[in-house]
């Protein structure tokens, strides 16, 4: 945006994603800190992988987002014999009937769309799931030497589930790298399931209603890198990123439980989900608990661990609390 943004158009976006927050919220029961970091991953204009045993939602609360979203929705079921050309799209042979002329047209694929969720993302060969690395980063795609742009905004969801191994492909680092966060799907309360059990087992709900299109989607997205970010957060930011390679001056945990760091993307990502939060939450301005909040989200799938770590049964979110307390705020 070359113009200067006013006050008044904040506050619209602002009351925009709040209508946007409530018509998920008519059918999804809870997991607020979910729904709220899908919605940084699209102000951010990012991926995201969302990681939960079944029964959570996951599929619902994306479809539900899909639905509020004037936007064009698929969903692929990632199997161990889904093909690239499955996701991509394809040449077929056609014949003119008029002249008996034979020609190739392409057939896009459900890539082309501007919400795709790609269920169980591990399930595929890494072959079928690299078919994804230049639809996320470059937003096109590369068929028969011919490169297609797809459709603005275009936004991948992907979910896996961490409990089943057997007969799944564990995505490469570097296409985790490409998600922008993991999402962790947690339990709901007691409450909250409860609320569940009255919901989906009576007389089905009102649909979910569209509350925003593409073109103001585009335009949050566009504000959200408008958010300042001042010098202090920047600094920290990228002291974070930094300390979780073990070969700098890092905290000693990182030494004995990372193997490889996150490298200059986690610094990227976390710059503009700090930006984004500060955006969801009605200010212009993102702060150290916009990054406190989002940098496992971020880190944690770019992390690589040693075998000390697996022994000591410490994951990627005890390595970014160890970050987060050894790496002082500047000034702080």
């Amino acid at each position: 945006m070359n113009r200067q943004v006013t006050e008044a158009e904040v506050q619209s976006q602002i009351v925009r994603l709040a209508t946007l927050r409530e018509a998920i919220a008519q059918a999804i029961v809870g997991q607020e800190t979910v729904v709220e970091q899908l919605l940084i991953g699209l102000l951010a204009g990012g991926h995201c992988l969302l990681e939960g045993v079944p029964g959570l939602g996951k599929t619902l609360l994306v479809r539900s987002l899909g639905r509020a979203l004037d936007l064009e929705f698929r969903r692929i079921q990632f199997t161990p014999d889904l093909m690239p050309s499955d996701i991509l799209g394809t040449e077929i042979l056609e014949e003119d009937h008029g002249t008996g002329r034979r020609h190739f047209k392409f057939q896009p694929g459900p890539v082309f769309t501007n919400l795709l969720l790609a269920d169980e993302l591990n399930r595929t060969p890494p072959k079928t799931q690299a078919a994804l690395l230049e639809a996320m980063q470059e937003h096109t795609i590369s068929y028969a030497g011919v490169t297609r742009p797809l459709p603005e905004p275009f936004f991948v969801l992907a979910t896996q589930n961490p409990l089943e191994q057997a007969g799944t492909y564990p995505l490469p680092e570097a296409q985790l790298d490409r998600f922008l966060l993991h999402v962790r799907v947690e339990y709901p309360t007691e409450s909250e399931e409860r609320a569940i059990l009255l919901h989906t087992t009576g007389v089905p709900g009102a649909p979910v209603p569209q509350v925003m299109s593409g073109a103001s989607v585009l335009e949050l997205q566009a504000l959200a890198r408008e958010v300042h970010v001042g010098d202090d957060v920047l600094d920290w930011i990228n002291r974070l990123v930094r300390a979780s390679r073990p070969g700098t001056d890092a905290p000693p945990e990182v030494r004995q439980w990372v193997r490889w760091g996150a490298g200059p993307r986690a610094g990227q990502s976390l710059v503009l989900a700090a930006k984004a939060r500060a955006l969801l939450h009605g200010r212009f301005a993102a702060t150290r608990d916009d990054v406190r909040a989002l940098a496992a989200p971020v880190m944690r799938h770019r992390l690589l661990l040693t075998f000390v770590a697996e022994a000591e049964q410490k994951g990627a979110d005890d390595v970014v609390a160890a970050l987060l307390d050894g790496v002082p705020f500047p000034g702080a």
